[in-house]
């Protein structure tokens, strides 16, 4: 099983970027595990945000915020990022990595196996 850890989130102002990341480690293959982007807004339930396939041939963006957000992964490195670009006050959220086995892009969480610890992001107006 492998392991996840959220790096980059911070205070913006709307309109700038900001590129999350997720380290995996473990004794896992890294290519064999989905990997997707939750949200949590306080008092909101966790939000789909995107998932990449595990060879990253595919992606899969929420409504909310495609267009303006892309994930890409590196499995030499074992990373998966979010860049966020056009940032809005709504994006303010936790940002939680997730893995799933074999995974398909599942947009809910209870499809994924390991989570990461979030990492906040909070955008100002």
């Amino acid at each position: 099983q492998v392991q996840l850890v959220e790096s980059g989130g911070g205070l913006v102002q709307a309109g700038a970027s900001l590129r999350l990341s997720c380290a995996a480690s473990g004794r896992s293959t890294f290519s064999s595990y989905s990997m997707a982007w939750f949200r949590q807004a306080p008092g909101k339930e966790r939000e789909f945000v995107g998932a990449i396939s595990g060879s990253g041939s595919r992606t899969y963006y929420s409504d909310s915020v495609k267009g303006r957000f892309t994930i890409t992964r590196d499995n030499v490195k074992n990373m998966v990022y979010l860049h966020m670009n056009s940032l809005k006050p709504e994006d303010t959220a936790v940002y939680y990595c997730a893995a799933e086995f074999k995974g398909g892009g599942s947009t809910g969480p209870q499809a994924y196996d390991v989570w990461g610890q979030g990492t906040q992001v909070t955008v100002s107006s």
